[in-house]
């Protein structure tokens, strides 16, 4: 469904300040696949999304998405493709746009827009039963601007946002790392929820290690550019924190005694 061929990425090449973000990365996804990628700073994890959704292009290899090579498509045409939570609440939303206002251009993604109403009457009821199914109540709230949200409301929003029209994958950046434990719990099973009920392929960053564990059917390791680990099925279920851990450890040694624990 997805496939990554032989993936390199540098950054500030040839520089003192030269990275090797993503080193020869070979990667299969199928549809329907939820990944928990996770690794410590540095590993390439954004990179890795930021390579799949357009941010840059590879220094060299191949990307495709449903057959079709994506490889040098630009952000705004892989966006009718992907779908894409960031960590900052503040951001894929319009804060000066009413609710409404930002669903009627969600529901836009990938077609083609021209002038006429921003929000059409037949659209309004629809609306409202989106937003009533995140138990916010929201759906009263059609006319407020985008702004006026906390932080979480304005996360499921975007979770609800991004996926009005089905994405073929959708990236999940750390998108509860900003949120309180509480509402970080809510929005991590919102996400769940949305992406069991529409079988979306899915990869989820996160640094916590019992999450990752405990969501999606696969999980991916990453170090140093590379993938250290890819484990699904069985190998996965079994999978223990204190097991990521040893692995942590082996791929850093002494760094992990500090970073094990954030990754808790």
């Amino acid at each position: 469904m997805i496939r990554l061929e032989n993936i390199v990425k540098y950054f500030h090449k040839g520089s003192v300040n030269e990275v090797f973000a993503l080193n020869t990365i070979n990667l299969q996804i199928d549809e329907g696949d939820f990944i928990t990628v996770i690794g410590s700073n540095g590993a390439g994890k954004s990179t890795l999304l930021n390579c799949i959704a357009g941010g840059f292009f590879p220094d060299s290899g191949r990307i495709t998405i449903a057959g079709v090579d994506v490889t040098g498509w630009p952000e705004y045409k892989r966006a009718s493709l992907i779908s894409r939570v960031f960590q900052d609440p503040l951001l894929g939303t319009c804060p000066s746009a009413t609710l409404e206002q930002n669903m009627a251009l969600a529901g836009l993604r990938g077609k083609r827009r021209g002038l006429g109403r921003g929000v059409k009457h037949r659209d309004r009821q629809h609306f409202r039963e989106e937003l009533t199914k995140l138990g916010l109540g929201l759906e009263n709230r059609l006319l407020d601007k985008v702004g006026l949200l906390s932080g979480g409301q304005r996360q499921a929003l975007t979770m609800l946002m991004a996926t009005m029209i089905k994405p073929e994958v959708l990236l999940l950046d750390e998108h509860i790392a900003a949120l309180d434990p509480k509402t970080a719990n809510q929005i991590l099973h919102l996400t769940q929820e949305i992406v069991k009920n529409q079988k979306l392929t899915t990869l989820m960053i996160t640094h916590n290690m019992k999450h990752a564990i405990s969501f999606g059917n696969r999980l991916i390791m990453l170090h140093q550019g590379r993938i250290l680990l890819d484990l699904r099925g069985e190998e996965k279920e079994n999978l223990t924190v204190k097991d990521l851990l040893q692995q942590f450890y082996r791929a850093q040694g002494e760094e992990l005694a500090m970073d094990s624990l954030l990754l808790n």
